[in-house]
């Protein structure tokens, strides 16, 4: 067979042959009666196995599935070996070889596999399948060939996430994967990224801009759970002759429930901790004279925290020594958008509790600013109401502004990502 060699020794599954002796008596002739003893296996055609890419074929794009079929019998395992044998692959933990362990999907019949991931660039691979014909007898496929290398410049890789692996982290936390260039095939590339949760629940991949793909489940993690995200970048084609060339994976955990609340005209902040109400927190939010100053209404997600921060306004568009600038050092501050909104220590404000005279952020006297600062988690949910200013779905981490019908509309599968199921579609060339 062309493109693998089968091997010389095949083992047969244990057919019993037993031949009865039938004890004389008077109704018989006395003769003793025996079964056939033909062989089923006599009769039954090899298995005939095909496996592309075919023996000896050099430099095949990565992208390109690995593909068994059988005929005469059923396929019962296929094993993927990977050897790099360029610098494609990098160096570090994007090298721990039960990353790369190759998975695929057998048909009904048994007679069809196909390889779930692609290939790494720059690789040696061994393909060993192994097949039985209708007696049960085992025979084994080879093929080798070779991957196409990455081009320097034209590797995708993993710039930054959030979260990192050994966070804990709130229920309203998004999965947030930056790359180092744009893509542009974003299907392939969102069904290489797998969450897995204990939990079953829906999600989805949505890409906020050409290197930053957000993942947000349907509604809020259930908490105290692990998740696990495998991103199997290796041989994906990011856009023209741009390939991943590293597999990664990020562990973290759910942990407790947090959701704070506020309406912003009551001048307080509720906290609930697994459903049930923990405490309440005096605060003065916006003046709203302009919209710079007013605290936007919306689901916002805590995100990066600091002891110490110089409230600076000339970072979000007002200069020093006009109308409306500041220049303020303060404690305890975790952001909640990208616009300048924390929740911070402001132990100078006297109305905390009474009136709204913030330039936008929560105040809060300094000893409930410890607290929330030290008992609170990135991913924990602010959910504001009461004011004319809507927080904006891109800002920050607002993702929960959309609604799942907008978020799911936003991914480029179209189907949701059941934490349980696996990704949605391929990660192949459209073409292969």
């Amino acid at each position: 067979m062309t493109g693998m060699t089968q091997s010389a020794v095949t083992r047969r599954f244990g057919i019993g042959l037993v031949a009865l002796a039938l004890v004389a008596t008077a109704c018989t002739s006395g003769d003793a009666e025996t079964q056939s003893n033909a062989d089923p296996a006599a009769d039954a055609e090899p298995v005939q196995v095909s496996i592309t890419p075919e023996e000896g074929t050099e430099e095949v794009a990565p992208n390109t599935p690995i593909r068994v079929s059988a005929e005469q019998g059923t396929i019962t395992d296929v094993q993927v070996d990977q050897v790099v044998v360029s610098e494609a692959a990098g160096e570090g933990e994007g090298d721990d070889a039960e990353l790369y362990a190759m998975t695929g999907t057998l048909d009904d019949e048994g007679t069809a596999w196909v390889s779930d991931w692609n290939l790494r660039p720059g690789s040696e691979v061994v393909v060993t399948a192994t097949a039985e014909n209708e007696a049960g007898e085992e025979s084994e496929f080879t093929t080798e060939f070779t991957t196409l290398d990455a081009t320097p410049g034209q590797r995708l890789e993993l710039a930054s996430n959030f979260p990192s692996s050994g966070d804990t982290v709130g229920v309203g936390m998004p999965v947030v994967i930056n790359f180092d260039m744009p893509v542009s095939n974003k299907s392939q590339v969102e069904n290489s990224m797998n969450v897995v949760a204990e939990q079953e629940l829906a999600g989805a991949w949505n890409w906020v801009t050409d290197q930053m793909a957000v993942f947000r489940p349907e509604e809020y993690w259930e908490p105290h759970q692990s998740v696990t995200v495998d991103l199997n970048l290796a041989g994906v084609e990011a856009s023209e002759g741009v390939y991943g060339v590293r597999n990664y994976q990020i562990d973290f955990e759910i942990g407790r429930e947090l959701v704070a609340t506020m309406h912003v005209p009551d001048h307080e902040m509720v906290i609930e901790i697994d459903g049930e109400h923990d405490r309440t927190l005096e605060v003065s939010n916006g003046k709203g004279s302009r919209r710079f100053d007013t605290t936007t209404s919306g689901t916002h997600v805590l995100m990066e925290r600091y002891e110490h921060i110089t409230m600076d306004s000339s970072t979000v568009g007002i200069p020093e020594g006009t109308p409306g600038s500041y220049m303020v050092d303060v404690q305890y501050a975790v952001r909640t958008s990208n616009s300048g909104e924390f929740v911070h220590e402001m132990s100078a404000n006297s109305n905390i509790g009474s009136a709204n005279t913030s330039n936008g952020c929560t105040n809060l006297r300094m000893d409930d600013a410890q607290w929330f600062f030290e008992n609170t988690l990135m991913g924990d949910i602010l959910d504001t109401t009461g004011t004319d200013r809507e927080f904006e779905w891109d800002n920050g981490w607002g993702y929960w502004q959309k609604s799942w019908d907008d978020w799911l509309d936003g991914s480029e599968t179209d189907d949701p990502q059941m934490t349980t199921d696996g990704t949605p579609g391929s990660v192949h060339g459209e073409d292969l």
